[in-house]
């Protein structure tokens, strides 16, 4: 079952026009590289705790990343699947 963000989560947008989520403001990552599909989320109780595990997981090697994803979400689903559904 997909997990909701959390309060402390960033915000995005979303629009009829768009299959992908990105967040408000200037081109960044989703849109540099076309990510449309949300595969591993975590939750944390504030904002630092949920940094410093974003800074955890970036420096691991690819392969590890892979693995997280895999031991959760084997099928890679999309998480954020029925999220904007009207």
């Amino acid at each position: 079952m997909p997990r909701a963000p959390s309060p402390s989560a960033s915000p995005t947008t979303w629009s009829a026009e768009s299959t992908s989520i990105a967040p408000e403001g200037p081109p960044g990552f989703t849109q540099r590289y076309n990510v449309t599909l949300l595969v591993h989320a975590e939750t944390y109780p504030n904002p630092t705790a949920a940094i410093a595990r974003e800074k955890q997981i970036k420096g691991w090697v690819r392969a590890k990343k892979i693995a997280l994803i895999e031991s959760e979400n084997p099928e890679w689903r999309d998480l954020s699947a029925g999220w904007f559904d009207t």
